[in-house]
């Protein structure tokens, strides 16, 4: 027969039960602890278990929840203070109705705590109020949003005040304005101080045991989230081998804080990007580039710097995360991916403005999965990041929960790996010295690109890293210094390649080129190429200096001189390309001169 416990104390220890029933006006408070539960919770009427100053409930249920009753779990958590900002957020509760099993959330189960037991109601502000507010705490549904199988942005659905947010859906919500001095624990921590975080009181059934969330194919994007009372071992979830049909990889918003406008053409924001590795790493973590966007959810041409790196290999409670599909199916979070971490310390923050969970530390094993960031500065208007990772059971290919496609892949200019035809801004590679890694750039205009390398992670300090210029055939160091360069608009897939050795020929190749002889004659407009050991040639381009092409000529055969009139191209530096018949690029910048001299 199962045990059932009838509780009236406080827990001040880690507790573990094979089952709980709490009885009617009952009142369990857990304190800075985990309680463990091997199997259901039955919560009676007007029964309530209060997890307080960072307490977690885990559960140890194989398949669907077996928790019934009308009685309630209270958890806190905070979001940004700031109404202008959304935070991406997943509940831990449900309505607590008779029925057993997990059930659908809505804002009104949302409260504002008094006291360490006592809340009150959010309330929730007509449809028309765009602005929330701190005390009295009020909610505004209007920006209630969830998202499932999203390939475009008329997608997103609006939820509002409705209870129909399941188990494992994600929704968006905004903060409030102005402040709230209440400190319902006494711990000098109080519910909104004016800037930083607003606390809420989720209080419902609580989630439990297997929760499946829809995914599409084509990388459709769904909103989800830790659907739990505990922390979430997101890399455990992310490379459950059941949970195939997603790519592994979670996507975070961040938003630009400084900017205080409810209209979609003044926000500036966009996806983070975590890959998690393997299941004991740290994972890596990109944050987003900063946009802004029309009315009609179209990209405008502004950008700005990117966010701040923000640790999520444990998701606290209520965090919500995008992820995309690969094909059509469900992803399910289990008991098995839930763990007792304290929020804050060291490897689980929530999106909002400033943490307020307590200090303690919680003793992990940190692997850190050797890497190094490549930034790119676009125009000076804003950073894109990208990392590369060096994992041994990586491939050339896309792998599941190592490669992190560009979920801001509208960026008027851009740059990114580029893998299986894709943007991506995190590839994990198995390293070799002699690998080349394309990146993909795009520009709409005349654009100024600067890169370099701002960090290394547990990779070897002595390596050499390049960007390498397929353009003149140039190596720069960007590990110990930066490259500049201006392109025309285009977007080149086969012009920049990070490398880690500088050597452009192979084993005896210089030699049979080392005669091949490139010149300008401005006085005649000739191009001139000298080829005496009879090289057969594939191709000519010659491209001015962004990179435009303005002169091709193909099937050149074995001749031992080539003219080509230049007559029609305007004064500057350009860069001459052969390629021979053995695919070795002979590159030379020449000067020309539209007056014949020079």
């Amino acid at each position: 027969m199962k045990r059932k416990l009838f509780l009236l104390f406080i827990l001040i220890s880690i507790r573990s039960f094979s089952q709980i029933y709490i009885g009617s006006n009952t009142p369990v408070y857990v304190k800075s602890q985990v309680l463990y539960v091997t199997q259901n919770i039955n919560l009676d009427t007007n029964s309530n278990l209060y997890l307080r100053n960072n307490s977690q409930l885990v559960q140890g249920t194989t398949g669907a929840s077996a928790n019934t009753g009308t009685g309630i779990i209270s958890v806190y958590q905070e979001g940004t203070s700031d109404n202008f900002d959304y935070n991406y957020w997943c509940s831990p509760v449900g309505n607590p109705i008779i029925a057993t099993g997990n059930t659908s959330f809505g804002i009104t189960l949302l409260n504002k705590p008094v006291s360490s037991t006592v809340s009150t109601a959010a309330t929730i502000l007509p449809i028309g109020n765009y602005d929330g507010t701190a005390n009295p705490l009020a909610i505004a549904p209007y920006w209630i949003y969830k998202l499932t199988n999203s390939n475009n942005y008329s997608q997103w659905v609006q939820v509002a005040s409705a209870t129909t947010i399941a188990a494992g859906e994600g929704f968006t919500m905004k903060g409030t304005s102005g402040s709230d001095t209440t400190d319902p624990e006494g711990t000098g921590v109080t519910n909104n101080p004016g800037t930083g975080a607003q606390r809420y009181d989720f209080r419902g059934k609580p989630n439990d045991g297997n929760i499946a969330i829809t995914v599409g194919a084509n990388n459709a994007a769904t909103l989800t989230g830790n659907p739990y009372p505990s922390a979430l071992h997101l890399n455990a979830f992310l490379l459950d081998g059941t949970n195939n049909a997603c790519t592994g990889i979670a996507y975070f918003w961040e938003q630009d804080k400084a900017v205080n406008s409810h209209y979609l053409s003044a926000y500036k924001g966009g996806y983070a990007s975590y890959s998690p590795g393997s299941l004991g790493s740290t994972g890596i973590y990109v944050p987003a580039t900063f946009n802004s966007y029309k009315s009609d959810g179209s990209l405008n041409t502004v950008g700005t710097t990117s966010g701040v790196a923000v640790e999520r290999k444990y998701l606290p409670i209520g965090q919500g995360f995008i992820i995309n599909g690969v094909a059509n199916g469900t992803v399910t979070f289990k008991n098995s991916h839930r763990m007792f971490y304290f929020e804050g310390a060291g490897l689980s923050q929530f999106a909002k403005s400033s943490n307020t969970k307590s200090d303690k530390s919680t003793e992990d094993e940190v692997t850190e999965i050797p890497h190094f960031k490549l930034n790119t500065i676009i125009n000076n208007q804003f950073t894109r990041q990208l990392a590369l990772a060096f994992l041994p059971e990586a491939t050339d290919g896309v792998d599941v929960g190592i490669d992190a496609l560009n979920m801001d892949s509208s960026l008027p200019s851009d740059a990114s790996f580029w893998l299986d035809n894709k943007n991506y801004v995190i590839q994990g590679i198995n390293f070799e010295q002699s690998k080349r890694i394309p990146l993909a750039v795009r520009a709409t205009i005349s654009t100024t690109l600067k890169f370099y390398i701002p960090e290394v992670i547990n990779f070897d300090p002595a390596q050499n890293i390049y960007l390498y210029d397929n353009l003149d055939a140039s190596y720069h160091d960007v590990k110990n210094g930066t490259y500049q360069v201006t392109i025309a608009p285009g977007t080149y897939t086969d012009r920049f390649k990070i490398t880690f050795t500088n050597k452009t020929l192979g084993v005896n190749e210089e030699t049979k080129t080392d005669s091949f002889y490139i010149r300008q004659d401005n006085l005649n407009q000739f191009l001139i190429a000298t080829n005496p050991d009879n090289l057969t040639l594939k191709s000519f381009v010659l491209y001015d200096i962004l990179g435009k092409t303005v002169l091709v000529k193909d099937n050149l055969g074995s001749e031992q001189n080539y003219n080509f009139s230049t007559a029609a191209l305007s004064t500057g530096i350009y860069i001459a390309t052969f390629l021979t018949a053995d695919d070795i690029k002979i590159t030379q910048k020449v000067i020309i001169s539209a007056s014949g001299k020079l």
